[in-house]
């Protein structure tokens, strides 16, 4: 192997280096794709999606289990034709003593509009908790003021 093929050899492997490490997220990442992803299926007022994404010991605000959200969601989906999730510079973190525990904060603005003007436009700080199983996070706990 002459030196310029051994060079290209190794510019390539680096390369391939860089792009598995690229496509490699950290837990704060994953969680916040997954925390997207909710946010995806709401506005897309697809009930199984986000359950898909909420732990089967999920509570939350208002005495919320799973059934009561599942709930919640399909009266609201029914209510409203168009809904729009805006989350305001979300912070994320993971529990450094237990890294299967993550956390979401955030400033949040929903709108639900019948038309083109939005019907209701509310503010609110929520508070999620998230659980590592099996690979995925799962929302396990949800609280909104």
């Amino acid at each position: 192997m002459n030196t310029h093929s051994t060079r290209r050899a190794a510019l390539l492997a680096c390369v391939a280096l860089a792009l598995v490490a690229c496509s490699r997220t950290d837990p704060e990442q994953q969680l916040l794709q997954t925390a997207q992803a909710l946010q995806t299926a709401i506005e897309a007022r697809d009930t199984g999606d986000v359950m898909d994404l909420v732990d089967e010991n999920f509570r939350g605000s208002a005495n919320l289990d799973p059934q009561s959200a599942r709930r919640l969601l399909t009266a609201t989906f029914l209510r409203y034709q168009n809904i729009k999730v805006v989350a305001l510079a979300p912070g994320v973190r993971i529990d450094p003593a237990a890294p299967t525990l993550g956390f979401i904060e955030s400033k949040v603005v929903v709108t639900g509009a019948q038309g083109l003007i939005p019907e209701r436009a509310e503010p609110y700080t929520v508070r999620t908790e998230w659980r590592l199983v099996d690979g995925d996070w799962k929302l396990s706990d949800l609280r909104w003021e």
